[in-house]
């Protein structure tokens, strides 16, 4: 996984409130099992005029000029609700979104983010409406080393995120690779269970499978 320590980028506005999984990427978008290939599909009911066609509508964020190649979402409240499909957050990161600023997020959908090197800073709504004012092609440097959103005009918002999330994208680890950090850790301990309950690591036999007479004998 790419890590995250400060990016700076464009950043689009969406602030709808309760935008859903379906409304990220329609069910119908996802055609593929794999993270790639997902890109195109998109916001697709709201991108395109024509879904099928893939004619886009002008009006939509993304599609604006002052927007184009954002890299950084300013969302509204509950962004990321409904289902738990990863592949919204696929779509994300594949067309190029490495975070998300939203007063909340779905909770399966903030984890998906992280697991996929995509960062979800939770701000108030207010400073979020502030950093939408501010959009455009001036950039947005989002900096997890800090925990700062800087704003172009150098207002700082400081942001919390717990501290195995914040060291997952730091590092660039997936969960398993989180956890194997400890394999020094995990080892000791199990030396340390082996001596005080031996019982527990005795090697376990299998029973004897019972003989099953053949049909009609007795």
């Amino acid at each position: 996984m790419e890590t995250f320590v400060v990016h700076q980028g464009v950043a689009a506005p969406l602030l709808r409130a309760n935008i859903d999984t379906d409304a990220i990427i329609p069910s119908r978008e996802m055609k593929f099992v794999s993270k790639t290939g997902l890109a195109g599909g998109l916001f697709a009911g709201w991108r395109y005029l024509d879904a099928a066609t893939r004619s886009p509508d002008p009006a939509f964020v993304l599609n604006q000029a002052e927007f184009a190649g954002a890299t950084i979402l300013l969302a509204g409240a509950n962004f990321g609700c409904g289902s738990s499909r990863e592949h919204a957050v696929w779509a994300l990161r594949e067309y190029g979104i490495r975070a998300i600023v939203a007063p909340s997020f779905g909770a399966i959908f903030q984890t998906n983010c992280i697991r996929n090197g995509i960062l979800p800073v939770i701000l108030a709504e207010a400073d979020v409406a502030l950093l939408a004012q501010q959009a455009g092609p001036q950039p947005l440097t989002v900096d997890l080393q800090r925990q700062v959103v800087v704003a172009p005009d150098g207002q700082v918002f400081r942001f919390e995120i717990a501290a195995a999330a914040r060291e997952m994208l730091l590092e660039g680890l997936d969960p398993v690779a989180l956890t194997l950090r400890l394999d020094a850790q995990i080892t000791a301990y199990q030396a340390r269970d082996r001596e005080q309950r031996p019982w527990i690591y005795l090697a376990k036999s299998a029973p004897p499978v019972p003989s099953v007479p053949p049909p009609g004998a007795e």
